[in-house]
């Protein structure tokens, strides 16, 4: 009888371990995916960024353009 319970426990143990190695190997995955998706997300804020300035610089001309033709005051 002990055998047979010890048996079960072995085996028991046996499938926790399977699967925690199981969990081990997705939660890797799951790591690698947040790091790319952490790195597009740091790329889109540069690009929102560098498109920010484009759109300073745009308006910045477009007030002196502006200006010259007499559209605007001297703000």
């Amino acid at each position: 009888m002990t055998e047979n319970v010890e048996n079960l426990i072995l085996e028991r143990l046996r499938r926790i371990d399977d699967r925690l190695s199981n969990i081990e190997g997705d939660m890797h995955d799951v790591k690698l995916r947040m790091t790319v998706v952490e790195e597009h997300i740091g790329n889109l804020v540069l690009s929102v960024s560098g498109l920010n300035a484009r759109m300073d610089r745009f308006d910045e001309r477009l007030t002196r353009v502006e200006r010259r033709m007499e559209l605007r005051g001297g703000e």
